[in-house]
Order: structure tokens, then C-alpha cells, then sequence
């Protein structure tokens, strides 16, 4: 059996979007698994819309996703001379007929049939002008199109994902397959593009599967037989509408941008459609490689839970050694405006990845070690502040006072810890109350890394003189 050969063929109309994307990773984890050739081909033939730089973009977002392609990226716009030539093909052959209708007419004909309550189906007018009309239209240069002349017979095929789908010729219209300008239209362009690829499966979004009939029909009038062909389900937003921007970021661009790890993002979008079987949800690519069958492909919608998305990311940062994480997180901090190149900050970042749920977020931790006058109150700050009253600034410079006693080299979390129990103990107090304080002072916040060691990465002074500042500033609220 041949190994299987297929594509991505994205348009560089704009960027690409988390559909484009999942539907490239099922490409190519199909390629993969199968021991198939992935292939890239931008379809560039909207010449208007279509740009370098959205080129650019898509080739960038799937090299940050590890998608990397064996052949390509070809690019369609290339490919018009064939495309002509398949058309005066069929037109040769009595398969496809010129329609010399004017935008003007067929908006009549358009107008009719609404008016009438139809569907607007062109009515084969100029399939029925006698051969010396057609000569003459020709002889004067009269613009044309060509259309593909439909067969009214039954075009069904059995879909990977959804069973068998069929639909009726004369339900559908003699689509046009050539522009008057001598550019192939969209359904003969993809189809010749993937004769020429040997393309032999198609695995692309169910928004496609109305184009799927009239590509098998010219797959078949150019006496190929189609490919498989499997149409994934839509992605929705929680809300359960078509995702869109009102969801949030739709580009993959975007969730780079935010911090998301493209192994977590490679991870999610698999999951979004397709099942490995079991509960399974964290999966490396080698897993996802030898899980992928396009039988594990769901019919029903799939959902993008950005919810889930940081949680799974946060699963990868907690997972991954600091060092791996801290060329990113240096160049989030320089962004900040933190100088990071002299710090060593595997041990800070090793301090907040696990409670992080994207690098956007460690590099924020990581700076208010690094400058704890960047901690910002957060709503438990703020709780913990009313509950304990005039005790939590007194806490505070308790805790000032005793730590500013450690010498430099002592600046380590046993130290520190031994020291803040120790003025628990003289002062009466839960050792929470003792801690919190510090927490929230040096943070924000009562959730981070135990404090003996969340004071071990921050600077000595720079600690101690936040929490005199916090505690003052406190005092006279």
C-alpha cells in the first residue's frame, strides 16, 4: 500500500487561525503516524488579499508548533498555466461550456430566483447557445467564463470522520472553474493542485464538505479517482457559538504572544476533536504521533476552553526544568524593562513556575522577586490585610526586625525559617500569622512558594526594605 500523502493549504489572506492550525496538526500527525509525506501549499491565488507578510506569519506559527512540512511550501499561483489547461480540458470534452453572462445578468437571474422563493441556480443559458452563436461571441472577443457542466446523478462518498455524505446533481449549481481572466476559481484550482500532489487524503474543516461534490465530480471528469476525504468538526467558543474574536485571541500568533508553550498549545489543539481514548489529556508528541488515527476524529463540535488551554500549559511549565524556561523569561523580563542578563534566575523561576499558568506569568513573578516594589494587592491580599487589622503591619515589622538580624551569608530558607518561627514563638503568634504578612508584602498576594524560601531569591535588602515599607504604609491606612 501506497504510504499516504497530504496537505496544508492555508490562504495568505490573513493569520493563522487555531482552525487552520488544528487542522495542520492533524496533517500531520496522520502523515506521521502513518509514515505518509505532509505537504504545504499556499493557496495564493486571491491576489487582492493575499500578502507576504501573512506568509510569513503562517510559516512562523507552524514552525512554533513543531509542524514542519516534507515537501513545500509550494505556492498555487504558480500552478496557473496548468490550471487553465485542465479547464480548456474539460471544455474540449463537452465536461464544461463558456457562459458569456454578464455580472448584470446573472444578478437578474439572482434576483428572480429569490423573488420566486428558490435557490438561485444558473440556468444553463449559455450551454444551450448553438455553436455558430458562440463563434461569433468569440470572433467579437466577448468576455467569458468557463463552468463545469454538472451531471444531475447521485455524488456521494464515504467521509473518514462522518460516514457516507451524498448530495444530488441537480441540487447543485455548473459552478464557474475559470475566471474570464484565465484563473482557475477555487474548486478546480485545489483539485488540479492535488491530481498533480498525488494527494491521496484530504483532512480539512466540515465547512468544506459543501465543496466536497463538486470537486469528486471534477475529480472524476479529469478521470482521477478522488481522495479520502475527512471533514473535522468546527471549533466553538464556551459559549457554544462559531469561535471567533469576541472569544478572545484567534490567532496562534496570539497565544505565543501571551505565553502558552507550543507543546501545550500542540497538545490542546490535537484535543480539540480528536480523542486518544480513555482520560488522557496530557500527551507528548511522541504519544500523540502513535495515538493519532482519524478514526479517534469526532463528529460533534469541539470546544476551545482557554481555561483548560492554561491549565494544560501550566501542567508543561510545572513539568519542564527551569533552565529550559529561562531564555523566555529573560526576554519577558528585558521587555519589562528588568535587566536579567546578570541574574541567575533559574532558581527564581523554579520558585512560581509550577503555580504559573503561562511564561507571561512566571516573567511577572520572577520580577517581583527580582523588584518587590512591583508586587500588586490581589483580592486575598486585601482580605488578609482587613482580617488581621493593626496586627498585620505590627507582624510585619516583627518579621522585619528578626530577619534583618541574619547576616548576609545566613540569607537561606532554613535560616529565614527557623527565624520567623522564632518570632512566632516569642510574640504568641500562629505561625500563619507570623508568615501571611511577609507573603502578602512581598507579593501581593497569600498564595506563592513557602516564605523561607520566596525571601531566599529576593534580594536581602531590597526584601527587608519592603516589608518596613509595606508596614508602614499600613499602619496609616
Amino acid at each position: 500500500m501506497t504510504a499516504p500523502r497530504v496537505r496544508f493549504a492555508p490562504s495568505p489572506t490573513g493569520y493563522l487561525h487555531v482552525g487552520g492550525a488544528r487542522t495542520a496538526l492533524f496533517n500531520w500527525l496522520f502523515a506521521r503516524h502513518t509514515g505518509g509525506t505532509f505537504i504545504l501549499r499556499i493557496e495564493d491565488t486571491d491576489r487582492e488579499r493575499s500578502t507576504d507578510a501573512h506568509t510569513r506569519v503562517i510559516l512562523d506559527g507552524l514552525g512554533w508548533l513543531g509542524v514542519d512540512w516534507d515537501e513545500g511550501p509550494f505556492f498555487q499561483g504558480e500552478y496557473g498555466a496548468r490550471h487553465r489547461a485542465d479547464a480548456e480540458r474539460l471544455l474540449a470534452e463537452g465536461k464544461a461550456y463558456r457562459c458569456f453572462c454578464t455580472r448584470e445578468e446573472l444578478d437578474a437571474q439572482r434576483a428572480g430566483s429569490e423573488a420566486a422563493g428558490g435557490a438561485f441556480r444558473y440556468d444553463r443559458r449559455c450551454h444551450r447557445l448553438a455553436a455558430p452563436e458562440v463563434a461569433a461571441r468569440l470572433e467579437r472577443g466577448t468576455p467569458f467564463t468557463i463552468r463545469f457542466l454538472l451531471e444531475d446523478s447521485e455524488i456521494a462518498w464515504e467521509d473518514a470522520v462522518h460516514g457516507r455524505i451524498s448530495f444530488q446533481g441537480r441540487d447543485l449549481d455548473d459552478f464557474v472553474i475559470l475566471r474570464s481572466d484565465g484563473t482557475a476559481i477555487y474548486n478546480l484550482a485545489v483539485v488540479s493542485d492535488d491530481i498533480a500532489m498525488r494527494i491521496s487524503h484530504v483532512i480539512r474543516g466540515d465547512d468544506h464538505i459543501s465543496n466536497t461534490p463538486k470537486q469528486i465530480a471534477l475529480y472524476r471528469a479529469l478521470g482521477h479517482e478522488p481522495p479520502i476525504f475527512a471533514h473535522v468538526p468546527m471549533i466553538l467558543g464556551t459559549d457554544g457559538k462559531k469561535l471567533s474574536k469576541r472569544h478572545g485571541a484567534t490567532a496562534v500568533g496570539d497565544y505565543q504572544d501571551e505565553g502558552i508553550l507550543p507543546a501545550a498549545m500542540r497538545n490542546f489543539l490535537a484535543l480539540l476533536g480528536w480523542s486518544p481514548g480513555g482520560d488522557r489529556e496530557i500527551l507528548g508528541e511522541l504519544e500523540l504521533v502513535r495515538l493519532f488515527t482519524l478514526e479517534g476524529i469526532q463528529k460533534k463540535p469541539a470546544v476551545f476552553d482557554t481555561t483548560k488551554l492554561e491549565w494544560m500549559n501550566g501542567q508543561y511549565l510545572s513539568a519542564l526544568p527551569a533552565a529550559e524556561l529561562v531564555p523566555a523569561v529573560a526576554r519577558e523580563l528585558e521587555r519589562m524593562g528588568i535587566p536579567a542578563a546578570e541574574r541567575d534566575l533559574a532558581s527564581v523561576v523554579d520558585a512560581v513556575k509550577s503555580r504559573s499558568r503561562t511564561l507571561l506569568e512566571v516573567a511577572e513573578r520572577v520580577a517581583v522577586r527580582l523588584d518587590p516594589s512591583r508586587a500588586r494587592l490581589d483580592g486575598k491580599g486585601e482580605a488578609l490585610i482587613r482580617k488581621l487589622g493593626p496586627a498585620f503591619s505590627a507582624n510585619l515589622t516583627r518579621a522585619a526586625d528578626a530577619l534583618e538580624k541574619l547576616p548576609g551569608d545566613s540569607w537561606t530558607p532554613d535560616p529565614i525559617l527557623d527565624t520567623l518561627k522564632q518570632v512566632a514563638e516569642t510574640h504568641a503568634l500562629k505561625l500563619g500569622d507570623a508568615m501571611q504578612p511577609v507573603r502578602v508584602a512581598l507579593t501581593g498576594s497569600t498564595v506563592s512558594e513557602p516564605v523561607n524560601e520566596l525571601l531566599s531569591v529576593i534580594d536581602r535588602a531590597a526584601a527587608l526594605a519592603r516589608l518596613r515599607e509595606v508596614a508602614r504604609r499600613s499602619a496609616t491606612a
